[in-house]
C-alpha cells in the first residue's frame, strides 16, 4: 500500500511541497496513510524504498519495450529449439515417402497443369461445351429427391462420365503401394470401397481456385458449388467445398496430398476387415512417417500436424454422408446412367 504512493511521488516530484502539522510525528498505518503524506513519504525512506531506482516515464517504457523483446527473443529461440529436438523422417521412412508420392504422381491426373488442362462445365440444352466463365448450368431437366432438392440430370451425366477413370486411379494408387497389394483381395476391395470416394474428394478439394471459386474434378473438369450440389451431392459438395477452402492456406505438397490418401486407405476401422492390425500398424507407420515430414517442411501455421489430422475426420465425414446420398442418387437418377464402376464401388457401403 505504500509502493504506489511513493513512485507516483517521485514521478511527479510531490515531496517537496509535502508538510507535517505535527513535526513529523505521525503514526502511518492502513488506517492513517492519507492524514499526512510528508510522514508517510518519510516512511516510505525508512523501510528502504529508494528515489533513484524509481523509473520516470521514457524509463518505464524503455524497460517495458525490453521486457517484451525479451520475451519475443525467448519464445522464438524456444520454438527454433522445439523444431531441431523434433524428429525427421529416418532412412526407411523417406523410402516409405518416396513410394507413396511415386504413387500419388502417377495416378494423378493433369499433375501440377490442371488449371492449364481443365474446361468448366456448362450446360446448353444438352450439348457440352466449355467455356471461362460458366454460369447457366441448372437450365436442364431436373429429378426431384427425396429431401426437397433437385438433381440436374444433365451435370449428373457429365459427372459420371469422369467418374470411372478417377476410381481407376484411385485404385492404381492403392496398388503402387506394397503393403496394400500384400493384403487378401477381399481386404485390399473393402478397403478401396471404403476409401474412394474419400481420397476423390481430397483430390478435387486440393484443386481449388478462389479466382474462380471452382474445384476441378478428375484434373479436367471445373465446377462450381451450384453445379456439383444439383449434379447429385447435394451437401456433400458444400462439404468439399469448404474442405478445398481449408486446404489452400495449407499448401499441401504432392507428398503431403499423398501420405493423406495412404492414412484414408489404410483404415483400420472398416467393417468386415480380416488384418484388422496389420493394416492398423500400416497406417501407424504412414502417420509416423507423415509427422516426421511435416517436421521436416517447417510449416508456419502453429499447430500444423494437429490441424492437418482433422481434416482426415472430415474426408471421413465426406464419405459417409455420400453413401448417404448415394442412395438418393440410386432412386432419383435413371439406371442407365450410372457407370457399372461406380455401382460396384459405392453399392452396399454402410451408411
Amino acid at each position: 500500500w505504500q509502493i504506489g504512493f511513493f513512485r507516483r511521488t517521485i514521478q511527479k516530484n510531490l515531496h517537496p511541497s509535502y508538510s507535517c502539522k505535527y513535526d513529523g510525528c505521525c503514526i502511518i498505518d492502513k488506517i492513517t496513510r492519507n492524514q499526512c503524506q510528508l510522514c508517510r513519504f518519510k516512511k516510505c525512506i525508512a523501510v528502504g524504498m529508494a528515489m533513484d531506482l524509481v523509473l520516470d516515464d521514457s524509463k518505464r517504457v524503455a524497460k517495458r519495450r525490453l521486457i517484451e523483446e525479451n520475451r519475443e527473443k525467448r519464445k522464438k529461440e524456444e520454438m527454433v529449439k522445439s523444431l531441431k529436438t523434433r524428429p525427421e523422417p529416418t532412412s526407411s521412412e523417406w523410402e516409405l515417402i518416396r513410394m507413396v508420392t511415386e504413387a500419388h504422381r502417377h495416378t494423378n491426373a493433369q499433375g501440377s497443369h490442371w488449371k492449364q488442362k481443365r474446361k468448366f462445365l456448362v450446360s446448353n440444352h444438352g450439348d457440352r461445351e466449355t467455356t471461362s466463365s460458366p454460369e447457366d448450368i441448372g437450365q436442364s431437366p431436373v429429378a426431384p429427391t427425396s429431401d426437397g432438392d433437385k438433381v440436374d440430370l444433365e451435370a449428373f451425366s457429365e459427372f459420371t462420365k469422369i467418374i470411372t477413370p478417377a476410381i481407376t486411379r484411385v485404385v492404381d494408387f492403392a496398388k503402387k503401394l506394397s503393403m496394400f497389394s500384400e493384403l487378401p483381395c477381399e481386404d485390399q476391395i473393402i478397403l478401396l470401397k471404403g476409401c474412394c470416394m474419400e481420397i476423390m474428394s481430397l483430390r478435387a478439394a486440393v484443386r481449388y481456385d478462389p479466382e474462380s471459386e471452382t474445384l476441378t474434378l478428375s484434373g479436367e473438369m471445373a465446377v462450381k458449388r451450384e453445379q456439383l450440389k444439383n449434379g447429385g451431392l447435394g451437401v456433400v459438395s458444400d462439404a468439399i467445398f469448404d474442405l478445398g477452402k481449408s486446404l489452400a492456406q495449407f499448401n499441401l505438397d504432392d507428398t503431403e496430398v499423398a501420405l493423406l490418401q495412404a492414412v484414408l486407405l489404410m483404415s483400420s476401422d472398416r467393417t468386415g476387415l480380416t488384418c484388422v492390425e496389420k493394416i492398423e500398424k500400416c497406417q501407424e507407420m504412414f502417420l509416423l512417417a507423415f509427422e516426421h515430414y511435416i517436421n521436416y517442411r517447417k510449416h508456419n501455421i502453429p499447430h500444423f500436424w494437429p490441424k492437418l489430422l482433422m481434416k482426415v475426420t472430415d474426408l471421413r465425414m465426406i464419405g459417409a454422408c455420400h453413401a448417404s446420398r448415394f442412395l438418393h442418387m440410386k432412386v432419383e437418377c435413371p439406371t442407365e446412367l450410372f457407370p457399372p464402376l461406380f455401382l460396384e464401388v459405392f453399392e452396399d457401403q454402410d451408411v
